[in-house]
């Protein structure tokens, strides 16, 4: 026998579930951008439901899980080196910006003006410590071995003329380690939480070329979802770049 229900109650349930996305996010640049493309897809007919996340694990087991729909606060190393250990099938949906990486300081305003034996902080994840690895040798602070590119760790350093000594520290502990160590290296959303610019604040930072940009990510099998591709377009229409240029000044750089 066939079941069948009410009209009311079908548009009932299609109304609940449909429509609607469970976005990650770190609070600063990414929430704040969700936020501001929040009421262009509610016109589109998507409720965007943004949860805010502290650190850069948990946003991933949220969605691998499926507690979220989407997430926004990585970039591709991070996420490819992530799902080395622990494969959740995320992938990338598209390249949103760049929030540049910055070596900060309290003691000293250049970089020449380190100290030899130094101590830095460094992020403990392997993505964003070659990437502040990659940074430091940009910086001209210490010369890695060639071809370590980003999967580049302490091992891989082979000229460290100043004996700088390194700390490696959970990213988010980083911005309150400026009291302890000569100089951080700390990413721009955490930095931009203290009230810190990459590009104002920093006595080095990443340029434009970096690969380093955040994407938009979400599970293999969403990753065609409508509503998905309804936010990927969200945030990177011309309205979300002149968004970004205008509340970041610059710090956090539109990659599209």
């Amino acid at each position: 026998m066939r079941l069948t229900l009410p009209l009311s109650a079908l548009i009932l349930a299609s109304t609940a579930s449909a429509g609607t996305l469970r976005v990650g996010a770190t609070p600063v640049p990414a929430g704040e951008l969700l936020e501001f493309v929040k009421p262009i897809l509610a016109k589109q007919g998507v409720e965007l439901q943004i949860r805010e996340f502290s650190d850069y694990v948990q946003p991933n087991v949220a969605l691998g899980e499926g507690s979220l729909d989407a997430n926004l606060f990585q970039h591709t190393p991070y996420l490819n080196a992530f799902q080395q250990n622990r494969p959740l099938n995320i992938v990338p949906v598209r390249g949103v910006y760049l929030p540049p990486l910055g070596l900060y300081s309290k003691r000293v305003a250049k970089v020449t003006e380190l100290r030899s034996g130094a101590t830095i902080a460094i992020p403990n994840d392997p993505s964003n410590g070659a990437r502040a690895l990659l940074l430091l040798e940009r910086a001209g602070l210490i010369r890695l071995k060639p071809g370590a590119g980003v999967r580049a760790g302490l091992t891989d350093i082979v000229s460290n003329v100043k004996r700088l000594k390194f700390r490696e520290l959970e990213a988010a502990q980083l911005p309150r380690s400026l009291q302890d160590v000569d100089a951080a290296i700390v990413n721009a959303n955490y930095a931009l939480d203290i009230g810190l610019s990459p590009t104002k604040d920093a006595i080095f930072h990443e340029e434009r070329n970096s690969v380093y940009v955040n994407v938009l990510a979400t599970t293999r099998n969403k990753a065609q979802n409508p509503d998905i591709l309804k936010l990927a377009a969200a945030l990177t229409s011309p309205e979300a770049r002149a968004w970004l240029l205008k509340k970041y000044s610059g710090s956090v750089i539109p990659a599209f």
